[in-house]
């Protein structure tokens, strides 16, 4: 295991976002976390990031608490693209990207070979490369997308995390991320509203309700019917893919 959650529960004022929440991420597999908005995706993953400490609970990463740990050592290993990540000035792709080793540099250290070597491969991972010395501003809602990705692995880390990284992008954005996120090889994590997506390129889920893990396990056995209609009160058919083993879901109108 990488990431290991036992017991987690956070709070705003008296108000309970987690509630006794515990999961493990297997290496180098992708988890899904699904949920309502509201169901606490985003502070879960906060959490496991080390932006915030828990209440209660532990998490655990490769056999450490990540109390224990401090925060440039979890940047080094852990990357997080936020939902919202956004890039203020007009920096060219590149510059972008070289802002992911910051965790690995000294006040004193100068740009090394490893910080090239590192930046060059995350921006071929992110299918970026020919963007390079394009400006931030002058870039696609999807290619932002992949060069915040592309950022985050620049930091060489082990687990990636990511919080809804697909919204507000068109189809083909979305399905191009995704299949770049499931291709790489480390462990993630990632929050997703599209089911679909969640279902075919996950190979393991969680889905929250109100701050609680109410199912886990792999898409197969996760996505059903009475579980859409119980906590994403939707009606819904689900049926294997003629293309893979995954479920699919076809949501019915009335």
């Amino acid at each position: 295991m990488t990431i290991k959650a036992e017991n987690l529960s956070w709070k705003i004022g008296r108000k309970t976002i987690l509630d006794e929440v515990s999961f493990v991420a297997q290496p180098g597999k992708m988890l899904g976390l699904l949920g309502p908005n509201g169901s606490g995706k985003t502070s879960l993953l906060r959490l496991i990031a080390g932006l915030r400490l828990p209440h209660s609970g532990s998490i655990m990463l490769e056999g450490k608490d990540l109390k224990t740990i401090g925060r440039r050592a979890i940047a080094r290993r852990v990357a997080f693209v936020e939902q919202h990540a956004t890039t203020n000035a007009n920096l060219r792709v590149v510059d972008v990207v070289k802002l992911g080793r910051f965790p690995h540099r000294s006040m004193f250290s100068g740009w090394s070979l490893a910080d090239d070597e590192a930046v060059e491969t995350a921006l071929a991972r992110a299918g970026m490369a020919h963007k390079r010395n394009d400006r931030w501003q002058s870039l696609s809602g999807g290619e932002k997308q992949r060069t915040h990705i592309a950022r985050a692995l620049a930091q060489s880390p082990k687990e990636l995390i990511l919080d809804e990284p697909t919204n507000h992008l068109d189809i083909q954005h979305q399905i191009g991320l995704m299949q770049l996120v499931s291709g790489l090889p480390m462990t993630s994590i990632i929050a997703l509203h599209d089911l679909n997506h969640a279902a075919m390129f996950c190979d393991q889920l969680i889905v929250m309700q109100s701050g609680r893990i109410v199912a886990s396990g792999a898409p197969e056995d996760v996505v059903t019917e009475a579980l859409l209609r119980d906590v994403f009160c939707v009606e819904a058919r689900v049926e294997a893919s003629p293309h893979h083993s995954r479920p699919h879901i076809h949501y019915l109108i009335r």
